[in-house]
């Protein structure tokens, strides 16, 4: 029982000395949610031109300025302030203003009226920057004593900011009182040996060392604003708060909401072929063995032009054909034999006039013939055929081998002009006709195709269209997968984002961070559709206006 009323007791006087702020009792409406870390005193005013961020830093008044609509910071202008000591110009360092602002350390509400000159731009803004004052300790009504879950509000209240603060950084007055708290709990336990008083005495030294370090707490006053740290962090609605020295780092950059129609876009499977008027197979005509040209076989990648020669195909010959070919040369060089006399005894008998030289000419003719029928079948086991490049390019592909054996109309060369590429989609229910495209891919950068024309075979549910590509070709090569998009002459409303500003949400749903303060970012689900390559359509979510976020924006996102 004795151990429970001195434990009471001195939960009491730890709540007698627990600090309470005062509040005048008025209705300010749902504040915004409050920055769970400790910030600078700080006044924000917007205008169509400029947004304005004024810090206070101890004397001193830091200084943000960006342009309204695309947060990028104004360097290089002349800001004029009216403040409560008079008129004042702020100093420009890099992309901050700072101005000596001793007022800026007594607490109250402080008008500000900047006049803000950049080039051609001259603005006006109005501000106040609050200043709260240092909270006093006020001793609560009542008998102090606490019963049931009212321990641990006490206790949390006692611990204040501004003492674990003191203890992290080890404040010689904390740790004198602590101390003497603490040798004089245990005076008190040495001189009296019983139980109940050895409690008594643990409690005097509790409360000496919480009491005297409220005190030293109360009487140093709340930490300097110049000390205090502005950190990025995700509040409780979602939101996030990043101050302007942060978003500098970050580089966030914002567009304004402009609803327009744009014409509907047809997103595509493709893949890169090359121009069918720029490319061509070299195959073989006949079965046989492949042999190469004189320097060897163009290599991957190597420059060839058209009628440069590739390879050669040596056909063959069976045992069956050579047989064949065996008893033709015997029957030519037989009949080549006969018409070589006719020729001599028809020389003969055309000297004498027996018979006519119309005779003699016509059996040198069918000689000959004879001749060239027999030189013919020698050609066909010594002389191969030549492949040629049908058309200037590069080697693609290559299938040659010294001493292979190639079929009939086999591929051996694939020859491919990459400066003339076509691009090749699938389209799925629809006319197949559009007016202008893109297509970008892994590793791709967004690429303009032109519409060359689309066919009629069904190919799985789809027709086949053909983009030839525009400008440089570099990075992609055939066969490459893409993804189309194709614009159609149907239109359809939203605002155009950039591809960057749509991220995905934790529940799988498209969200961009809209720019809602100064320092504020809220995440807004959306419906996107797509647009180009490097754009999107806003189709639902946020309004004409409304300032969204279009670099940074996955940083924004893993602000925890």
């Amino acid at each position: 029982m004795i151990l429970r009323i001195l434990t009471a007791a001195a939960l009491a006087v730890l709540s007698l000395a627990s600090p309470v702020r005062a509040h005048e009792g008025h209705d300010h409406g749902t504040p915004p949610p409050a920055v769970s870390a400790q910030t600078a005193p700080r006044a924000e005013a917007q205008s169509a031109l400029f947004e304005l961020v004024a810090v206070a830093r101890g004397p001193s008044l830091e200084i943000h300025l960006d342009r309204f609509d695309t947060n990028e910071p104004v360097v290089g202008a002349t800001i004029e302030i009216e403040t409560p000591a008079g008129p004042a110009i702020a100093v420009a360092a890099g992309d901050i203003y700072r101005l000596d602002a001793a007022w800026a350390e007594q607490p109250g509400a402080h008008d500000l009226i900047a006049t803000i000159t950049s080039g051609t731009d001259i603005d006006f803004l109005t501000a106040t920057l609050t200043i709260p004052e240092a909270p006093a300790p006020i001793v609560a009504e009542g008998s102090g004593w606490l019963v049931g879950s009212a321990l641990a509000t006490e206790m949390r209240d006692a611990l204040s900011v501004d003492l674990r603060d003191r203890l992290s950084r080890n404040d010689p007055a904390l740790l004198t009182v602590g101390t003497i708290g603490f040798a004089l709990g245990l005076l008190v336990m040495a001189v009296f040996r019983r139980k109940a008083f050895v409690a008594a005495g643990a409690v005097a030294g509790l409360v000496l060392l919480f009491g005297g370090s409220l005190a030293v707490a109360q009487e140093a006053g709340p930490i300097p604003a110049a000390s205090l740290r502005d950190l990025a962090q995700r509040l409780p609605d979602g939101s996030v708060f990043i101050p302007k020295p942060t978003q500098r780092i970050l580089a966030i950059r914002t567009v304004m909401t402009i609803p327009a129609d744009h014409a509907r876009i047809v997103e595509m499977p493709g893949r890169v072929i090359p121009d069918p008027n720029a490319s061509g197979y070299v195959q073989a005509s006949i079965a046989g063995r492949l042999s190469p040209p004189p320097g060897g076989f163009p290599r991957l990648g190597a420059k060839v032009e058209v009628g440069d020669v590739l390879a050669f195909v040596a056909s063959p010959i069976q045992t069956i054909d050579q047989s064949d070919l065996r008893q033709s040369r015997s029957e030519l060089d037989q009949a080549i034999s006969i018409a070589e006399q006719r020729v001599r005894r028809s020389e003969t008998l055309v000297k004498s006039g027996a018979v006519a030289k119309t005779t003699l000419d016509e059996t040198k003719i069918e000689l000959e013939g004879l001749r060239d029928r027999r030189a013919a079948i020698d050609q066909v086991q010594v002389k191969p055929e030549a492949l040629v490049a049908p058309v200037s390019g590069v080697v693609a592909a290559s299938n040659a081998i010294a001493g292979q054996m190639a079929e009939s109309n086999a591929i051996v060369f694939h020859i491919v002009d990459p400066s003339r590429l076509w691009v090749e989609a699938l389209a799925y229910g629809h006319s197949g006709s559009f007016s202008a495209a893109s297509a970008e891919g892994e590793g791709v950068e967004a690429m303009s195709l032109t519409f060359e024309g689309a066919g009629f075979a069904d190919r799985s549910q789809a027709l086949p269209v053909h983009f030839s590509v525009d400008g440089d070709t570099r990075g992609i090569r055939p066969g490459q997968m893409l993804t189309v998009l194709a614009k159609t002459e149907e239109t359809q409303t939203g605002v155009a984002l950039p591809r960057t500003s749509v991220l995905r949400g934790a529940n799988g749903q498209d969200i961009v961070f809209l720019h809602t303060g100064a320092e504020r970012f809220e995440p807004r689900e959306v419906r996107v559709l797509p647009l180009d390559g490097d754009r999107v359509i806003v189709a639902a979510g946020i309004e004409a206006g409304s300032r969204v976020v279009t670099e940074g924006a996955e940083l924004l996102n893993q602000i925890r």
